[in-house]
């Protein structure tokens, strides 16, 4: 489980909206379940709040993920990423990475300068702040999940179709591709809901069986919410399966059953 909430927020990257009205606000909440078949390794949120930074109102998302159980006493993970996103541009100003999984930790603060597209991250650990350039419109690896609920339209989208945007994480740009698989009813926990069905291009290696090792689900309606995430990893396959949701911006749409 040490990629636990790392897959968590790139699964959320693919998620968008299709309408023009804000998709989400202050009080969203998201609880995954995250599970080897039967087995629960975990469980991660996502919690959105208003707040302000550097004198801008802001939206403050935080994604927390924690292994439990019997994960917790094989491998010890709490992940915690924060992004603070522009209510109006939908741009990030700040991103925070700090991470334990397994005794490997990370704390890292990433501060954006649009106007110069310039990154400052300040890695705590090593007490230093080097400083990188960014392409326009670049996202943060949760400020991406956001920005494309927000933005990008799905109603005219076809099978076959591929979405492309620049993300910049630690210290790498870096493009992030995905593409869309079809439709689908989905039996969730919360009933039958029509949903999108997506796959991104991730890179294979260590983690990922290959290329095209992620499937996702999310609801075909204004809130675009995440219900299921499959990913086929190097050693057996994971699930994040959508157990808990509050504070959405649109009715979210459940068929009867027939």
């Amino acid at each position: 489980m040490k990629k636990l909430l790392t897959l968590l927020i790139l699964f959320c990257n693919i998620f968008f909206l299709s309408a023009q009205e804000r998709a989400y606000g202050n009080g969203e909440y998201f609880k995954f379940r995250v599970h080897y078949g039967f087995v629960t390794a975990g469980y991660a949120t996502l919690n959105v709040k208003n707040a302000t930074v550097n004198g801008k109102d802001v939206f403050h998302v935080r994604g927390f993920g924690e292994t439990v159980g019997v994960s917790k006493w094989f491998f010890k993970v709490e992940d915690d990423y924060q992004s603070y996103i522009d209510k109006e541009k939908d741009i990030p100003y700040r991103f925070i990475r700090k991470i334990d999984e397994g005794g490997y930790t990370k704390d890292i603060q990433i501060d954006f300068n649009h106007s110069t597209n310039r990154a400052s991250v300040n890695d705590k650990k090593k007490n230093e702040t080097t400083v990188f350039s960014f392409p326009k419109e670049t996202q943060d690896m949760i400020s991406a999940f956001y920005f494309l609920r927000n933005k990008l339209e799905t109603e005219n989208i076809k099978e076959g179709d591929v979405v492309e945007m620049n993300m910049f994480f630690d210290k790498e740009n870096y493009k992030f591709r995905l593409k869309f698989l079809g439709k689908e009813i989905l039996d969730t926990n919360f009933g039958r809901v029509r949903t999108l069905i997506f796959r991104p291009y991730v890179q294979s290696g260590r983690v990922f069986k290959e290329k095209e090792s992620l499937t996702v689900w999310i609801s075909d309606d204004n809130n675009k919410i995440p219900l299921l995430i499959k990913a086929d990893l190097a050693v057996g396959s994971l699930k994040a399966t959508l157990t808990e949701f509050k504070g959405l911006q649109h009715s979210f749409k459940i068929l009867a059953d027939q």
